[in-house]
């Protein structure tokens, strides 16, 4: 019978389990199912809105104005202008893989 042991550490993907599994097989097909990796860059403009996942139909997000950070609740469907800064943000569902 053939010995199916591997010499060595076994790696991360090897020995992890649950949502850690989930996690690292989703990043090698390059997804990012709970938005941990850096985001894509958008403009802002009301054409290309930063977009901003959620799991509701509403988000708080906020943004650094002079020294000053100030909030803004973002609401799903149309791009919205943020008040403070000009740029537009766009919330998108989001729905997580478990």
């Amino acid at each position: 019978m053939a010995d199916r042991r591997r010499a060595g550490i076994p790696s991360d993907e090897e020995q992890a389990t649950g949502l850690e599994r989930i996690v690292l097989q989703a990043a090698k097909k390059e997804i990012d199912p709970y938005n941990i990796l850096k985001p894509k860059e958008y403009s802002g403009s009301e054409e290309d809105p930063h977009i901003v996942p959620s799991i509701t139909n509403k988000r708080i997000i906020g943004c650094e104005d002079n020294t000053a950070v100030v909030w803004f609740c973002l609401h799903k469907g149309k791009g919205q202008r943020y008040p403070s800064c000009g740029a537009y943000y766009k919330l998108v569902p989001h729905e997580l893989p478990h």
